[in-house]
């Protein structure tokens, strides 16, 4: 009854166990199995579906699957009954080696919802390995000599199971010479020692074979052999010897493998196998060692085998070992030292330190640039190392110390003729053969601000149109600064003085970056024709380098001013001129004048006079001269004609556009005898103006007698040359002569630009008369003739700063007859004279700021003479000469009065008048015709 109860309680317990070992796995998520290794497929694991507290119908639809991180085909579970079984075989120690443990974790899958289950399966170890040698014999050399107890150890077997199946004992079989032994050491691992139990005789038994079983503690025990061969050898108690116990070697670096180190030679006083040596490193040779050196085991000859590099060493010593051959060997011991002799086989090495680079230009000579070190690996000369510098360098080096050198700068720097120097160092030792190394160094030389901008051209010439728009860009200068960076920019600035009241810069301006000059107000030639300024160029240097340009800024003529009226005398109105005039006067006879400026210069100051229609459209009796102004008669007046004359003379410039003003003549027609008495209401003025009629008679007077030997003198030079020169010219008998201006203003013929001019077809020319200004004394060659003198002027009507220039252009080719050759004509480019006025325009090229009559020979005047044709006028500025070049007829009657005109109609002259033979009256006419032309 007691036993019952006791029973009853012990269950009771152990159900309790099991409900709160269940508790607990369900409150940890795991399932515990166990299975057997080597279990066959099928084996039952366990209610895996019912284990985790799922239905049988729901594992397909929650798609139940289990993956594990081992193999995965170890394990299966059967979906139809949720049974977990085995799948293929399970080898515990192929699984987890000798782990005390092992175990297969699953991870159990369901979805919808997501659900993970882990699930452990043990698997538990039979005894189905047995205890294994490493080797099937084991070998022992004893000697004859060793005395009982002598120990020597085994090799154990082991277990690929773990526990009691890997527990092992060993038994040895029976015999009288040994035992085994087997001791337990802190691991639990069991060392077997064999034990001598007397000592055995190599004359009795040379071999003794035993046998070592290993068992273990498993159930069945399972059992593994290992045989024993124990040989007894020969005691053997001669060691070798050799003749020294250290050798010494000298040896080169750098040999080659195979190069005999030495050959060592023991002795051994024993006699068979244990007199035979063999010669082996010690153990105590380093591993470096034996790569480069090797032993010959039976000659004793050692050998090189690796590279011997004495950098790396220079000293081996070798520990060689003499072993007999006995059974129980005995070894003998020598050293070999080997020293290593130095070769030159290290190039010299080279760091180069900068100090400061890039070097200012200006820097001191002996400025420390660099520091060069150097170093060579070899030992002796061969390490001994100098540094040399290109040549030709602005540098050069100072040895400071054995094998350093510092670079310094030995001649002045300047970056604007090279900025950068590219330097080779060579450094090289003293060895035989020497060996050397270069390195390059690049040494900037940095700038400094020692140069100012400079301009291309100290001067420039500015030629601006008046009445510019203020703030319009009229020109640009520009500096160059041969320095870098800051030190070359340039910036512009204007160097400020006064223009009369006025500062400078209310003129001008000029951009400080890109010297771009702009004009701030108008211009107006007439107030200022030149302004001439300086623009200083500076740079962005310390200190600061500039220099200055001069601009002479020309303003050019526009024409912006209207002719202006002048009053005819003292206390005048300007714009009416009344005069009395006889009835009896003659035709061509001048009764008025019209006097007229113009503030502008050159064509636009070049003023004509027109006679505007009278408003009854009936023609009057007067006429006004194109250029002078001056109102003449056109016929004898009579009593028909109106008492009171009002003519409108039109004064109008030769701008574009022009512009004009219209002047007022009054004439009152009297009587002859009243004439006089009017004329002397106006004597006053007349008066003032013939104190220059002398003057002009003198000049009238030296320019026919310089014209007459100009032109005697070039009709004989041309005779002569024509002469002289047949094959040049075709210059025939009777052929009229031609006279050619000289280029230095004097009659005389051109000798530098030796210009030949031949007669051509037509009729000849018996008449010519040219007329050159005084020139300079300057050179004079063909291609550039010297310009003639610009001291001509314009009478008072045209003297407001007209200016004009004739252009003499070899532009017409005067041929001498059909394949005559072909000669450069120098023609005149001038206006169409007035057919009735019978006077010439200024010449075509009158410009803007030209004050000169300039004589230009080139084919750029459109309007060209023919071969036959000569140009029929020239005027004289400043003189009222017309030089007229006139073609008659060999055979008629010329007229010397045509030749030169002073402002008088060439019909004057052949008009057939009463008063012609009045001497008193021709001699009036004639010096009033001088005094107006004079004021011209």
């Amino acid at each position: 009854m007691v036993y019952l109860q006791r029973r009853s309680k012990g269950v009771q317990h152990l159900l309790l166990s099991l409900l709160l070992l269940v508790a607990w796995e369900a409150g940890s998520g795991q399932v515990h199995y166990s299975v057997p290794e080597e279990a066959k497929h099928g084996t039952f694991v366990g209610r895996i579906a019912q284990d985790l507290g799922l239905e049988l119908a729901e594992l397909v639809p929650r798609l139940f699957r289990v993956a594990s991180k081992e193999r995965g085909d170890l394990l299966e579970v059967n979906l139809q009954n949720g049974i977990l079984f085995v799948n293929s075989r399970i080898d515990r120690e192929e699984l987890c080696g000798r782990r005390a443990e092992c175990s297969i974790h699953l991870e159990v899958i369901v979805e919808r919802p997501l659900q993970v289950f882990h699930v452990e399966v043990e698997v538990k170890d039979i005894n189905d390995n047995p205890p294994r040698f490493f080797r099937q014999e084991q070998r022992l050399f004893i000697l004859e000599s060793r005395i009982a107890d002598s120990r020597f150890p085994l090799e154990g077997a082991s277990d690929m199971d773990i526990g009691a199946n890997a527990e092992l004992r060993y038994k040895l079989n029976s015999n009288e010479y040994f035992h085994l032994d087997v001791k337990t050491n802190e691991e639990e691992t069991n060392f077997l020692e064999l034990v001598l139990k007397k000592p055995v005789d190599r004359e009795e038994t040379q071999e003794h074979h035993l046998l070592l079983i290993a068992v273990d503690g498993g159930k069945p025990e399972l059992t593994g052999t290992v045989q024993l061969l124990i040989n007894v050898l020969d005691a053997n108690d001669n060691a070798p010897e050799f003749d020294k116990s250290i050798y010494n070697v000298r040896l080169l670096e750098n040999v080659p493998n195979g190069t005999l180190v030495i050959k060592l030679n023991a002795s051994d006083a024993d006699e068979g196998i244990n007199k035979e040596i063999v010669y082996l490193f010690s153990s105590l040779v380093l591993d470096n060692v034996k790569s480069k050196f090797t032993i010959n085991s039976d000659s004793g000859e050692i050998t090189v085998k690796g590279e011997l590099d004495y950098e790396d060493c220079n000293l081996y010593e070798i520990n060689i070992d003499a072993v007999d051959k006995s059974t129980f060997p005995l070894t003998g011991h020598c050293k070999v030292i080997v020293k290593l002799l130095d070769e030159n086989d290290n190039t010299p090495e080279m760091v180069i330190t900068s100090l400061s680079l890039p070097i200012q230009e200006d820097a001191p000579l002996g400025s420390v640039i660099a520091l060069i070190s150097l170093s060579d690996l070899d030992s002796g000369a061969n390490g001994q190392v100098t540094c040399t510098l290109s040549p030709h360098v602005p540098f050069k080096l100072v040895s400071t110390f054995k094998n350093y050198y510092s670079m310094v700068l030995d001649s002045a720097l300047d970056r604007e003729t090279l900025q950068n120097y590219e330097l080779v160092l060579t450094a090289r030792d003293q060895g035989s053969p020497s060996l050397s190394t270069t390195a390059s160094m690049s040494v900037e030389v940095a700038d400094v601000n020692d140069n100012a901008p400079t301009f291309a051209q100290p001067e420039y010439m500015v030629f601006v149109k008046e009445n510019n728009p203020p703030g319009c860009h009229i020109f640009t200068v520009s500096a160059q600064d041969l320095d870098a960076q800051e030190n070359a920019l340039v910036s512009y600035s204007l160097v400020e003085r006064r223009v009369g009241e006025r500062a400078l810069s209310s003129y001008v301006s000029v951009h400080a970056d890109s010297g771009k000059v702009y004009a701030l107000q108008p211009l107006d030639h007439e107030e200022l024709e030149l302004l001439q300024f300086q623009v200083s160029a500076r740079d962005a240097g310390v200190p600061s380098l500039g220099s200055n340009v001069t601009l002479q800024v020309f303003v050019l003529d526009e024409n912006d001013n209207a002719p202006a009226l002048l009053p005819p005398g003292v206390g005048g109105v300007g714009g009416t001129v009344s005069e009395l005039v006889s009835r009896s006067v003659g035709a061509g006879q001048v009764v008025a004048k019209v006097r007229a400026v113009d503030a502008d210069s050159g064509y636009n100051a070049w003023l004509s006079y027109e006679l505007q229609p009278t408003a009854g459209g009936a023609r009057s009796p007067f006429r006004v001269g194109l250029y002078t102004g001056e109102v003449s008669t056109t016929r004898a007046l009579d009593d028909a004609d109106a008492p009171r004359q009002r003519l409108l003379v039109l004064v109008k410039d030769h701008g574009e556009p022009p512009l004009a003003a219209t002047a007022t003549v009054l004439l009152s027609l009297v009587d002859s005898g009243l004439a006089p008495k009017a004329s002397r209401a106006t004597s006053g003025s007349v008066s003032a103006e013939a104190a220059l009629v002398d003057v002009n008679v003198y000049l009238i007077i030296a320019i026919c007698a310089v014209s007459s030997l100009l032109v005697l003198t070039l009709l004989l030079y041309t005779a002569l040359r024509c002469s002289a020169t047949p094959t040049e010219s075709a210059c025939a008998p009777g052929k009229p002569t031609l006279v050619c201006s000289s280029a230095v203003g004097s009659w005389s013929y051109s000798q530098e630009r030796r210009q030949r001019v031949c007669s051509g077809e037509g009729p000849p020319k018996t008449d010519l008369m040219a007329f050159s200004p005084s020139l300079p004394q300057g050179p004079s060659t063909a291609d550039n003739p010297r310009q003639p003198n610009p001291d001509w002027r314009y009478s008072a009507s045209l003297r407001a700063g007209m200016h004009s220039s004739v252009h003499l252009e070899e532009a017409g080719i005067l041929r001498a007859g059909p394949g005559g050759p072909d000669q450069q004509w120098p023609t005149v480019s001038s206006a169409t004279p007035e057919p009735e006025a019978g006077e010439v325009s200024p010449p075509v090229g009158a410009g803007v700021n030209s004050n000169s009559w300039t004589f230009k020979y080139g084919p750029g005047n459109p309007k060209q003479a023919g071969p036959s044709e000569l140009p029929d006028k020239f005027i004289i500025p400043g003189s009222p000469a017309i030089i007229s070049i006139r073609q008659e007829p060999t055979n008629s009657q010329i007229d010397k009065s045509d030749f030169i005109t002073f402002g008088k109609k060439e019909e004057t002259k052949k008009k057939k008048k009463k008063k012609k033979g009045n001497k008193t009256q021709e001699k009036k006419e004639k010096g009033n015709s001088t005094t107006d032309n004079s004021d011209q």
